[in-house]
């Protein structure tokens, strides 16, 4: 299981990566842009889970969005459909998506960092 220590970690290796905070919580940012940020489930957003039809099981523990150029490369990161990588109703429409770090591989966070970072990451940090 992954935790917001091994996003750190993987956001520490990646240039220009300063950590802060939003919103109470942990979050990463490169060149002053947040690519990735703790976003635990608000009672609203339980609600919506067990409001679905069927209803599902909000999924348990830490929670991180991650940043996406634009709702085309989201989409596509939603339809390679990996464990633990999923969207909300709150997050429709918006460029980010959800990762359960209880549920992701170690080499699936990796790359979905590393994608979020280059969606914000100025064109000189790009190779």
């Amino acid at each position: 299981m992954a935790t917001y220590d091994d996003v750190a970690r993987i956001a520490a290796g990646l240039a220009e990566v300063g950590e802060g905070e939003r919103r109470g919580g942990r979050a990463w940012a490169v060149a002053g842009q947040d690519f990735a940020w703790e976003r635990p489930f608000t009672k609203a957003d339980v609600k919506r889970f067990r409001a679905a039809d069927p209803p599902v099981e909000a999924p348990a523990g830490p929670i991180l969005a991650i940043a996406c150029a634009d709702l085309a490369e989201k989409d596509a990161v939603l339809a390679q459909g990996v464990p633990g990588v999923f969207d909300t109703q709150h997050f429709r429409g918006y460029p980010a998506y959800l990762v359960a770090l209880e549920r992701v591989s170690d080499e699936d966070l990796r790359t979905a960092l590393q994608d979020g970072w280059a969606a914000k990451a100025p064109d000189r940090l790009l190779p």
